[in-house]
């Protein structure tokens, strides 16, 4: 006699991904972080999670989202659950036992609406599978990721590490002389944090500081000049290749050294914005005093990478936040936070500063917040720095790649005229 199946209807509930599930379920993370994803899903990883980070990318992943969620709604969402939906068709896994999982920073837009976008294309084809939440606003209690302390602080402090790799990445394989040896160190370097997150060295800051710095500063390099290009923008589509078009590749192949800003950056944002929130509005004033001893710690840390990098003498560190601050200061006022808000122009001004006056402002077109802190901003900040050359970049299912890397080209051509005609 055949075990008579259960039919569960999901029409009134969605399903609940309990504790007891991670040691039986896959859970699917969409590509947004290519360059902290390694160190971070490895920490869920040794907290007992089966997690898979999705790379599929094709054409396939847009037409799927483009199923779910309307064009006008907002691109990150659509490329996420196109992800999701395509790798839960692939066959690749079983999706009665497989969750997926989107981080959530809060806020007016996609920040705290992604859940209910998810879960409506995945009840059209996928009802039984869970959707969780990395969170650190509240957001979907009951139904998050189980996050304690220790698992905090090293998921802090991978991310610092994870910037440090980016950023000396990006400062020497453009230059390297051997094809392929900087990925080579920064496979070494991934392995050495690793190790150093299961055994509890992590902490050590000025150790694996010191130690990345000096591998990547080993790398033999040209002494050529090389047109410098900033990436900010919408936090998905400034750093996921899906979102941005493969864009970091795409500058890399036309002869230029990307120079992208620190994730932290992105997490003090988030977390002053609520001590701010304080100071300006008069809410929350006793999360405040949390958010407050938050910010000085994570702060504190930053400030002690940017003083070795400094030291050391070869690499350009990445920002000091509390500089990001008064740039916004000059441009705009803190209280604008919806979306990625001050935040940008801060690190347009920031860039342009430190010798990065050419700069891709990535936006989701219809992403009402980036165009007004982004490209709406963009004046003010040229302003400030007469030699910034900024150019906002939509991006969006209609948006062909072509014409996305055209605009781009056109600022290159005006950028090199300017380096080699100065040299």
């Amino acid at each position: 006699m055949q075990e008579e199946k259960k039919i569960i209807d999901y029409s009134e509930h969605y399903p609940t991904f309990r504790p007891e599930m991670k040691k039986d379920y896959t859970i699917l993370i969409p590509d947004m972080l290519p360059w902290h994803f390694d160190l971070l899903v490895h920490i869920m990883r040794q907290e007992g999670y089966k997690v898979d980070i999705l790379h599929n990318d094709s054409r396939a992943v847009i037409d799927e989202g483009l199923k779910h969620v309307h064009n006008d709604t907002c691109f990150p969402a659509l490329c996420v659950i196109g992800q999701y939906v395509d790798a839960l068709k692939s066959g690749k896994y079983d999706v009665d036992r497989t969750a997926v999982l989107i981080t959530q920073s809060g806020g007016g837009c996609r920040a705290s609406n992604y859940i209910p976008l998810i879960r409506k294309a995945l009840k059209a084809e996928f009802p039984q599978v869970p959707v969780l939440s990395l969170n650190f606003s509240g957001l979907e209690k009951g139904n998050g990721l189980e996050l304690n302390l220790g698992m905090l602080l090293r998921l802090a402090y991978a991310i610092f590490y994870g910037d440090l790799i980016m950023t000396v990445f990006n400062q020497t394989m453009p230059y390297e002389r051997t094809a392929g040896e900087c990925a080579k160190v920064r496979a070494s370097c991934l392995e050495q944090i690793k190790r150093a997150l299961d055994d509890g060295s992590y902490r050590k800051l000025k150790r694996h500081t010191l130690s990345i710095l000096g591998a990547f500063a080993a790398v033999p390099v040209t002494g050529e000049k090389k047109v410098k290009v900033g990436i900010v923008g919408e936090i998905y589509v400034k750093y996921s290749p899906l979102g941005n078009s493969h864009l970091e590749e795409f500058l890399l192949s036309e002869n230029c050294e990307p120079v992208v800003p620190a994730l932290m950056d992105f997490l003090l944002y988030c977390v002053i914005n609520n001590v701010n929130d304080a100071k300006l509005y008069g809410i929350n004033k006793k999360t405040a005093l949390l958010f407050r001893i938050v910010y000085r710690w994570l702060y504190g840390k930053q400030k002690k990478m940017i003083a070795l990098t400094r030291k050391h003498g070869r690499y350009e560190p990445f920002h000091d936040f509390e500089h990001l601050r008064r740039c916004a200061d000059a441009v705009i006022n803190q209280g604008v936070k919806m979306g990625e808000g001050w935040l940008i122009p801060a690190e347009m001004s920031a860039l342009a500063e430190t010798g990065t006056e050419n700069i891709v402002c990535a936006q989701p077109f219809g992403c009402l917040p980036n165009h007004i802190a982004g490209k709406g901003a963009s004046r003010a900040v040229k302003a400030l720095y007469p030699h910034v050359n900024i150019v906002p970049i939509d991006y969006d299912p209609s948006a062909t790649r072509v014409n996305q890397e055209n605009r781009i080209k056109l600022m290159l051509s005006t950028a090199r005229e300017r380096l080699y005609g100065r040299s």
